[in-house]
């Protein structure tokens, strides 16, 4: 009852969600939801209802504790540092360095590090062309387009989306599943895992429609948008103590805790170990760090980043990596599980976990993704607003909504840069040579993650010492200018504070 009340009081006055990402209360109720789904009919992988409880059936103790760590807006440099410094170091159970998801818009962003992001085992999404809300077709559409030309990135491999400041409708998501993605994750888990009417959900198909954002997404929740087969992936939410009243979603570090005047690390690392531990102890639902990465990089022009917030997240990450059967994964990763679940004990037959590196010869010159590979080989895009780079050949003009695949330049004494066909990885193929180093997954990738046996042996992450990354690239060859990101209009703000970023590149 006492929850009941909470969740209309809120559902008035305090559940609009920030443009930044934030919620200030419930966005859903059991009744707004009117959610019903027929588990008889609905089974995996490609159906699964809207359930607290783990998927499969599983005991939650032989589930693994999953940290969704995800990004979004540009890719930039930048984000190298303020990515590393939390993961470069990290090994999860089986010794493969965690993934992340970056939701990548494209203003700003630098498509050759798009490309070694992805080649190192990362999953690129859609977060639309220019950031806009409500995204159009063309924002959505051509987003996937310019990735696949300028940064190799196969359009069968992008299957996720996050739309801007979490605004989107039904329409939307129709619109989603008609362009072919796979899941959405913009809705949001704003209940606890402690309340029983907790909208804390295990990643759904919309076969029965949604269940969460019922109080202020339209058209949505009781049976809609059904689209089956389409997947949501909840964003979980952080409480401190004021529970139900005190959530915390995107760059939860950057918000007051506890109804205090300003942030305090240490109340933040105490609610962030308090949320997952219900999640730990209770069923095991995924627990989210979703960041906007400009916000911790110590080398953006004009950063104000914390270092005591940088250590109190590293804090969080070695506290949480200490506790069995904890996984930092992507978005892709944790929908390669739920639609496959199998125990623990088991966890060394999901392939998505595992960290296959591409065996190519380091000595080959070919502008694939790998730096020792690439080096020199990178097309420079001199556009005014935001120069790029990319192994693909620049274009004659910025890619936009309306275009985003113009005609490429033709250099004087070169041939055009070719594509990459369907049927090759991005880490083989030659853009410069246009052919395919190897069709075939025999020679293609090598499996260098180590066995998790069912005595307790590797069941907890580890840290070691950074790996150096890209070293051939220097800051000043593959940033912006500073005066481009400081333009009129160019972003948007927090607190003053820029919140469009930058995705670093994390090597297996």
């Amino acid at each position: 009852m006492l929850l009941g009340r909470l969740v209309t009081s809120f559902a008035l006055s305090r559940f609009v969600l920030a443009q930044d990402g934030g919620i200030t209360g419930p966005t859903t109720s059991v009744s707004a939801a009117g959610y019903s789904c027929d588990s008889s009919q609905c089974k995996l992988p490609d159906c699964n209802c809207a359930s607290t409880s783990p998927p499969g059936g599983l005991n939650p103790s032989d589930v693994p504790q999953f940290i969704v760590f995800s990004a979004d807006d540009a890719v930039q440099s930048y984000t190298i540092d303020s990515v590393n410094q939390f993961l470069a170091h990290r090994k999860n159970p089986n010794n493969c360095q965690p993934k992340i998801t970056y939701f990548t818009s494209l203003n700003y962003t630098n498509y050759t590090l798009v490309t070694d992001w992805f080649v190192a085992g990362n999953e690129i999404a859609d977060h639309t062309m220019t950031h806009v809300s409500l995204p159009s077709s063309e924002e959505i559409n051509g987003t996937l387009i310019a990735l696949n030309t300028l940064a190799g990135i196969p359009l069968a491999s992008i299957q996720g989306f996050r739309t801007p400041f979490l605004n989107y409708t039904g329409d939307t998501l129709r619109l989603l599943a008609s362009l072919k993605l796979l899941y959405d994750s913009s809705a949001t888990s704003s209940i606890p895992v402690t309340e029983t009417g907790t909208d804390a959900y295990w990643p759904y198909t919309l076969d029965y429609g949604l269940a969460n954002n019922c109080l202020n997404i339209p058209g949505v929740c009781k049976g809609e948008p059904k689209i089956p087969g389409f997947w949501e992936i909840p964003m979980y939410a952080f409480f401190d103590n004021l529970g139900i009243a005190g959530p915390h979603l995107m760059d939860p570090w950057m918000d007051t805790a506890n109804g205090a005047s300003a942030v305090n690390d240490s109340a933040t690392l105490e609610y962030m170990k308090n949320t997952f531990t219900a999640h730990y102890n209770g069923n095991r639902q995924p627990v989210g760090l979703y960041t906007h990465p400009i916000h911790l990089s110590t080398t953006y022009p004009g950063s104000t980043a914390s270092t005591s917030t940088i250590d109190m997240i590293n804090e969080f990450l070695d506290w949480a990596q200490e506790q069995s059967n904890v996984w930092i994964v992507s978005n892709e990763q944790l929908l390669a599980w739920v639609r496959n679940p199998v125990p623990v004990t088991q966890l060394d037959s999901v392939a998505a976990l595992k960290c296959a590196v591409p065996e190519v010869d380091s000595s080959l010159k070919i502008c694939n993704g790998i730096p020792q590979n690439e080096a020199g080989l990178l097309d420079r895009c001199p556009f005014p607003d935001f120069p790029f780079y990319t192994c693909y050949g620049c274009p004659q003009e910025t890619p936009s909504p309306g275009n985003p695949n113009p005609p490429q330049q033709v250099v004087s004494g070169q041939q055009l840069r070719a594509r990459l066909p369907t049927n090759c990885s991005t880490a083989f193929w030659d853009p410069i040579g246009a052919k395919c180093l190897c069709n075939s997954s025999a020679c293609a990738f090598h499996d260098i993650s180590q066995p998790i046996g069912p005595n307790g042996v590797n069941l907890t992450g580890s840290t070691a010492s950074a790996v150096p990354l890209l070293p051939h690239l220097t800051r000043s060859s593959l940033t912006v200018p500073q005066s481009a990101w400081r333009r009129p209009g160019c972003l948007h703000c927090r607190r003053c504070r820029c919140t469009f970023g930058a995705l670093g590149i994390i090597y297996r």
